[in-house]
Protein backbone atom coordinates (compact mmCIF):
# COMPACT_ATOMS: atom_id res chain seq x y z
CA UNK A 1 0.00 0.00 0.00
CA UNK A 2 0.87 3.37 -0.55
CA UNK A 3 0.34 5.22 3.15
CA UNK A 4 2.81 7.84 4.18
CA UNK A 5 3.62 7.52 7.29
CA UNK A 6 5.12 11.62 7.42
CA UNK A 7 1.29 12.62 6.35
CA UNK A 8 0.12 10.67 9.31
CA UNK A 9 2.81 12.28 11.56
CA UNK A 10 2.11 15.31 10.22
CA UNK A 11 -1.62 15.40 10.81
CA UNK A 12 -1.20 14.85 13.96
CA UNK A 13 0.62 17.59 14.72
CA UNK A 14 -1.83 19.77 13.04
CA UNK A 15 -4.90 18.42 12.79
CA UNK A 16 -6.46 21.06 11.07
CA UNK A 17 -10.34 20.26 12.09
CA UNK A 18 -11.56 22.52 9.09
CA UNK A 19 -14.82 23.72 10.94
CA UNK A 20 -17.27 26.03 8.90
CA UNK A 21 -17.57 29.02 11.40
CA UNK A 22 -20.49 30.13 9.72
CA UNK A 23 -22.25 27.02 9.99
CA UNK A 24 -22.08 25.43 13.46
CA UNK A 25 -22.12 21.47 13.24
CA UNK A 26 -25.34 21.34 15.43
CA UNK A 27 -27.47 22.60 12.60
CA UNK A 28 -28.27 20.71 9.62
CA UNK A 29 -27.93 22.72 6.09
CA UNK A 30 -30.11 22.92 3.77
CA UNK A 31 -28.72 20.58 1.54
CA UNK A 32 -28.56 17.86 3.84
CA UNK A 33 -32.58 17.83 5.18
CA UNK A 34 -34.72 14.63 3.04
CA UNK A 35 -38.56 14.26 3.23
CA UNK A 36 -40.09 11.68 5.83
CA UNK A 37 -40.76 8.18 4.50
CA UNK A 38 -44.42 7.98 3.14
CA UNK A 39 -46.22 6.39 -0.11
CA UNK A 40 -47.87 2.78 -1.32
CA UNK A 41 -44.48 1.58 -2.59
CA UNK A 42 -42.94 2.52 1.23
CA UNK A 43 -45.61 0.88 2.65
CA UNK A 44 -45.03 -2.45 0.58
CA UNK A 45 -41.40 -2.82 0.99
CA UNK A 46 -41.95 -2.15 4.60
CA UNK A 47 -44.46 -5.30 4.74
CA UNK A 48 -42.59 -7.64 2.65
CA UNK A 49 -39.51 -7.22 5.20
CA UNK A 50 -41.94 -7.44 8.27
CA UNK A 51 -43.70 -10.43 6.62
CA UNK A 52 -40.22 -12.27 6.20
CA UNK A 53 -38.91 -11.19 9.60
CA UNK A 54 -35.82 -9.51 7.82
CA UNK A 55 -33.44 -6.97 9.33
CA UNK A 56 -32.48 -3.68 6.44
CA UNK A 57 -29.83 -1.38 7.22
CA UNK A 58 -31.87 1.44 6.32
CA UNK A 59 -33.56 1.36 9.87
CA UNK A 60 -31.20 -0.10 11.88
CA UNK A 61 -28.84 2.59 10.57
CA UNK A 62 -31.03 5.22 10.36
CA UNK A 63 -30.23 5.84 7.20
CA UNK A 64 -31.38 9.48 5.63
CA UNK A 65 -32.46 7.92 2.24
CA UNK A 66 -34.98 5.39 3.36
CA UNK A 67 -38.14 7.13 2.07
CA UNK A 68 -36.86 7.26 -1.46
CA UNK A 69 -35.16 3.61 -1.81
CA UNK A 70 -38.05 1.81 -0.29
CA UNK A 71 -40.48 3.81 -2.43
CA UNK A 72 -38.43 2.21 -5.12
CA UNK A 73 -38.82 -0.86 -3.47
CA UNK A 74 -35.12 -0.78 -2.88
CA UNK A 75 -33.75 -2.57 0.70
CA UNK A 76 -30.24 -3.22 1.80
CA UNK A 77 -30.65 -6.49 4.34
CA UNK A 78 -28.62 -6.99 7.11
CA UNK A 79 -28.28 -10.36 8.37
CA UNK A 80 -26.92 -12.34 11.59
CA UNK A 81 -29.30 -9.71 13.57
CA UNK A 82 -29.36 -6.77 15.03
CA UNK A 83 -26.93 -6.59 17.18
CA UNK A 84 -23.24 -5.79 16.86
CA UNK A 85 -20.00 -7.64 18.09
CA UNK A 86 -17.95 -3.95 17.85
CA UNK A 87 -18.85 -0.26 19.13
CA UNK A 88 -17.85 1.93 16.41
CA UNK A 89 -18.47 5.66 16.99
CA UNK A 90 -20.49 6.12 13.82
CA UNK A 91 -22.90 3.50 13.44
CA UNK A 92 -26.36 3.32 14.84
CA UNK A 93 -26.53 -0.56 15.13
CA UNK A 94 -26.94 -1.82 18.36
CA UNK A 95 -23.77 -3.26 20.38
CA UNK A 96 -23.96 -6.12 22.66
CA UNK A 97 -23.59 -10.33 22.59
CA UNK A 98 -25.60 -11.58 19.51
CA UNK A 99 -28.07 -14.23 19.32
CA UNK A 100 -27.21 -17.52 17.49
CA UNK A 101 -27.27 -17.17 14.00
CA UNK A 102 -30.84 -17.75 12.36
CA UNK A 103 -30.12 -20.94 10.07
CA UNK A 104 -33.71 -20.24 8.03
CA UNK A 105 -32.59 -16.37 7.38
CA UNK A 106 -30.91 -16.89 3.87
CA UNK A 107 -33.83 -18.50 2.48
CA UNK A 108 -36.18 -15.90 3.86
CA UNK A 109 -33.86 -12.87 2.34
CA UNK A 110 -34.05 -15.32 -1.26
CA UNK A 111 -37.86 -15.72 -1.05
CA UNK A 112 -37.90 -12.05 -0.17
CA UNK A 113 -35.82 -10.97 -3.01
CA UNK A 114 -37.68 -13.02 -5.37
CA UNK A 115 -41.10 -11.53 -4.55
CA UNK A 116 -39.37 -8.02 -4.83
CA UNK A 117 -38.54 -8.65 -8.21
CA UNK A 118 -34.80 -6.83 -7.31
CA UNK A 119 -32.75 -6.82 -10.21
CA UNK A 120 -29.90 -5.73 -7.56
CA UNK A 121 -29.63 -6.62 -3.98
CA UNK A 122 -27.14 -5.21 -1.19
CA UNK A 123 -26.74 -7.71 2.13
CA UNK A 124 -24.83 -6.02 4.75
CA UNK A 125 -24.43 -7.62 8.19
CA UNK A 126 -23.36 -6.83 11.86
CA UNK A 127 -19.71 -7.55 13.19
CA UNK A 128 -19.87 -11.48 14.63
CA UNK A 129 -16.32 -11.37 15.81
CA UNK A 130 -18.13 -14.00 18.35
CA UNK A 131 -18.30 -17.02 15.18
CA UNK A 132 -15.65 -18.74 14.69
CA UNK A 133 -15.44 -17.90 10.72
CA UNK A 134 -17.43 -14.29 11.47
CA UNK A 135 -20.15 -15.60 9.86
CA UNK A 136 -18.45 -15.76 6.30
CA UNK A 137 -20.39 -18.84 5.68
CA UNK A 138 -23.88 -17.29 6.59
CA UNK A 139 -22.84 -14.66 3.74
CA UNK A 140 -22.25 -17.66 1.48
CA UNK A 141 -25.40 -19.56 2.45
CA UNK A 142 -27.47 -16.21 1.20
CA UNK A 143 -25.46 -15.13 -1.66
CA UNK A 144 -26.55 -19.16 -2.90
CA UNK A 145 -30.47 -18.55 -0.99
CA UNK A 146 -30.94 -15.20 -3.40
CA UNK A 147 -29.33 -17.10 -6.58
CA UNK A 148 -31.68 -19.89 -6.37
CA UNK A 149 -34.49 -17.71 -5.25
CA UNK A 150 -34.22 -15.24 -8.01
CA UNK A 151 -31.06 -15.93 -10.75
CA UNK A 152 -31.58 -13.02 -12.53
CA UNK A 153 -30.78 -10.83 -9.51
CA UNK A 154 -27.34 -9.25 -9.14
CA UNK A 155 -25.62 -9.04 -5.58
CA UNK A 156 -23.74 -6.61 -3.90
CA UNK A 157 -22.51 -7.43 -0.61
CA UNK A 158 -21.31 -4.99 2.29
CA UNK A 159 -19.64 -7.35 4.96
CA UNK A 160 -16.80 -6.94 7.61
CA UNK A 161 -13.35 -7.63 7.63
CA UNK A 162 -14.20 -11.37 8.96
CA UNK A 163 -11.06 -10.30 11.51
CA UNK A 164 -8.65 -10.52 9.21
CA UNK A 165 -8.69 -14.54 8.61
CA UNK A 166 -7.68 -15.23 4.52
CA UNK A 167 -9.66 -18.33 4.63
CA UNK A 168 -13.10 -16.67 5.41
CA UNK A 169 -12.38 -13.88 2.89
CA UNK A 170 -11.62 -16.16 0.21
CA UNK A 171 -14.80 -18.65 1.35
CA UNK A 172 -16.97 -14.87 0.59
CA UNK A 173 -15.08 -14.15 -2.32
CA UNK A 174 -15.51 -17.59 -3.96
CA UNK A 175 -18.92 -17.48 -3.79
CA UNK A 176 -18.70 -14.94 -6.75
CA UNK A 177 -20.77 -12.07 -5.70
CA UNK A 178 -21.13 -9.29 -8.32
CA UNK A 179 -19.63 -6.42 -6.20
CA UNK A 180 -17.70 -6.60 -2.67
CA UNK A 181 -17.92 -3.40 -1.05
CA UNK A 182 -15.99 -3.06 1.80
CA UNK A 183 -16.46 0.36 3.92
CA UNK A 184 -12.90 2.11 4.41
CA UNK A 185 -15.27 4.41 6.40
CA UNK A 186 -12.91 6.99 7.19
CA UNK A 187 -8.76 8.20 7.09
CA UNK A 188 -6.15 5.66 9.40
CA UNK A 189 -5.69 8.66 11.64
CA UNK A 190 -9.47 8.69 12.95
CA UNK A 191 -9.61 4.68 13.58
CA UNK A 192 -9.17 4.81 17.16
CA UNK A 193 -11.52 7.07 17.82
CA UNK A 194 -14.22 6.44 15.11
CA UNK A 195 -13.55 3.04 14.26
CA UNK A 196 -11.70 1.06 16.94
CA UNK A 197 -12.64 -2.27 16.74
CA UNK A 198 -10.90 -2.32 12.64
CA UNK A 199 -7.56 -2.04 11.60
CA UNK A 200 -7.02 0.24 8.19
CA UNK A 201 -4.64 -2.09 6.46
CA UNK A 202 -6.92 -5.06 7.32
CA UNK A 203 -9.53 -3.61 5.47
CA UNK A 204 -7.60 -2.66 2.50
CA UNK A 205 -5.89 -5.69 2.52
CA UNK A 206 -9.46 -7.70 2.01
CA UNK A 207 -10.50 -5.51 -0.53
CA UNK A 208 -7.28 -6.29 -2.49
CA UNK A 209 -7.64 -9.89 -1.93
CA UNK A 210 -10.23 -9.88 -3.68
CA UNK A 211 -8.71 -8.46 -6.91
CA UNK A 212 -6.21 -11.19 -6.16
CA UNK A 213 -8.31 -14.07 -5.90
CA UNK A 214 -11.31 -12.80 -8.65
CA UNK A 215 -9.93 -10.21 -10.66
CA UNK A 216 -13.06 -9.75 -12.44
CA UNK A 217 -15.15 -9.30 -9.24
CA UNK A 218 -16.10 -5.43 -8.72
CA UNK A 219 -14.77 -3.70 -5.73
CA UNK A 220 -16.14 -1.08 -3.96
CA UNK A 221 -15.66 0.99 -0.98
CA UNK A 222 -17.14 3.87 0.83
CA UNK A 223 -15.44 7.33 3.20
CA UNK A 224 -17.92 9.26 5.45
CA UNK A 225 -16.24 13.03 5.55
CA UNK A 226 -16.76 15.69 8.25
CA UNK A 227 -15.64 14.01 10.97
CA UNK A 228 -12.44 15.92 11.15
CA UNK A 229 -10.35 14.40 8.11
CA UNK A 230 -7.94 16.37 5.79
CA UNK A 231 -8.01 17.32 2.33
CA UNK A 232 -4.46 15.45 2.27
CA UNK A 233 -5.93 12.31 4.42
CA UNK A 234 -9.26 11.60 2.03
CA UNK A 235 -6.78 12.04 -0.92
CA UNK A 236 -4.25 9.52 0.31
CA UNK A 237 -6.83 6.90 1.05
CA UNK A 238 -8.27 7.66 -2.41
CA UNK A 239 -4.03 6.67 -3.46
CA UNK A 240 -4.33 3.49 -1.04
CA UNK A 241 -7.77 2.39 -2.46
CA UNK A 242 -6.98 2.70 -6.49
CA UNK A 243 -3.38 0.64 -5.10
CA UNK A 244 -5.98 -2.47 -3.96
CA UNK A 245 -7.81 -1.96 -7.34
CA UNK A 246 -10.66 -0.81 -5.84
CA UNK A 247 -12.83 -0.11 -8.75
CA UNK A 248 -15.59 2.56 -7.07
CA UNK A 249 -15.48 4.76 -4.29
CA UNK A 250 -18.40 6.27 -2.30
CA UNK A 251 -18.51 9.62 -0.53
CA UNK A 252 -20.97 10.99 1.79
CA UNK A 253 -21.42 13.18 4.85
CA UNK A 254 -21.00 12.03 8.16
CA UNK A 255 -24.58 12.19 10.45
CA UNK A 256 -24.22 11.94 14.12
CA UNK A 257 -27.02 9.35 14.68
CA UNK A 258 -27.21 10.16 18.78
CA UNK A 259 -25.70 12.59 21.08
CA UNK A 260 -23.94 9.61 22.31
CA UNK A 261 -22.19 9.22 18.73
CA UNK A 262 -18.75 10.78 17.16
CA UNK A 263 -19.99 14.86 16.77
CA UNK A 264 -20.17 16.01 13.29
CA UNK A 265 -17.29 18.20 12.92
CA UNK A 266 -18.24 20.37 10.23
CA UNK A 267 -20.79 19.96 7.05
CA UNK A 268 -18.74 19.59 3.69
CA UNK A 269 -20.42 21.42 1.07
CA UNK A 270 -22.36 19.98 -2.32
CA UNK A 271 -18.93 22.10 -3.83
CA UNK A 272 -16.40 20.38 -2.05
CA UNK A 273 -18.07 17.11 -2.77
CA UNK A 274 -17.98 18.07 -6.24
CA UNK A 275 -14.51 18.77 -6.34
CA UNK A 276 -13.84 15.34 -4.33
CA UNK A 277 -15.47 13.21 -7.43
CA UNK A 278 -13.04 15.45 -10.07
CA UNK A 279 -10.21 14.20 -7.67
CA UNK A 280 -11.10 10.55 -7.48
CA UNK A 281 -11.62 10.49 -11.39
CA UNK A 282 -8.41 11.90 -11.82
CA UNK A 283 -6.57 8.82 -9.85
CA UNK A 284 -8.67 6.14 -12.31
CA UNK A 285 -11.79 4.95 -10.30
CA UNK A 286 -13.88 3.64 -12.62
CA UNK A 287 -16.88 5.09 -10.90
CA UNK A 288 -17.61 7.69 -8.65
CA UNK A 289 -19.75 8.85 -6.31
CA UNK A 290 -19.68 11.55 -4.36
CA UNK A 291 -22.40 14.21 -2.44
CA UNK A 292 -24.01 15.12 1.07
CA UNK A 293 -26.49 12.27 0.85
CA UNK A 294 -24.65 9.70 -0.60
CA UNK A 295 -24.64 6.22 1.17
CA UNK A 296 -22.71 3.01 -0.36
CA UNK A 297 -25.97 1.43 -1.25
CA UNK A 298 -27.93 4.42 -2.63
CA UNK A 299 -28.67 3.45 -6.12
CA UNK A 300 -26.82 0.96 -5.99
CA UNK A 301 -28.54 -0.89 -8.91
CA UNK A 302 -28.42 1.89 -11.19
CA UNK A 303 -24.51 2.20 -10.38
CA UNK A 304 -23.79 -1.52 -11.01
CA UNK A 305 -24.95 -0.78 -14.38
CA UNK A 306 -23.11 2.33 -14.65
CA UNK A 307 -20.36 0.19 -13.63
CA UNK A 308 -20.45 -2.34 -15.60
CA UNK A 309 -20.54 0.01 -18.84
CA UNK A 310 -17.55 1.94 -17.62
CA UNK A 311 -15.46 -1.17 -17.46
CA UNK A 312 -16.42 -2.03 -20.96
CA UNK A 313 -15.43 1.19 -22.07
CA UNK A 314 -12.14 1.07 -20.09
CA UNK A 315 -11.54 -2.20 -21.86
CA UNK A 316 -12.74 -1.60 -25.44
CA UNK A 317 -10.20 2.10 -24.94
CA UNK A 318 -6.93 -0.33 -24.36
CA UNK A 319 -8.39 -2.34 -27.25
CA UNK A 320 -7.90 0.53 -29.35
CA UNK A 321 -4.59 1.64 -27.84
Amino acid sequence: MTYNPDLLNKAKRHPEKQKNPDRPAGRKPEWIRVKAPQGETYQETKEIVRRHKLTTVCEEAGCPNIGECWQQKHATFMIMGEVCTRACAFCNVATGKPEALDKLEPLRVGVAVMQMGLKHVVITSVDRDDLEDSGADHFVKTIQAIRMKAPGTTIEILPGDFRGKTADWDHVINARPDVFNHNLETVPRLYPTIRPGARYFRSLSLLQRVKEVDPHQFTKSGLMVGLGETKEEVAQVMDDMRAAGIDFITIGQYLQPTPKHAPVDRWVTPDEFAELEKTARRKGFLMVSASPLTRSSHHAGEDFERLKAAREAQLTKRAAE
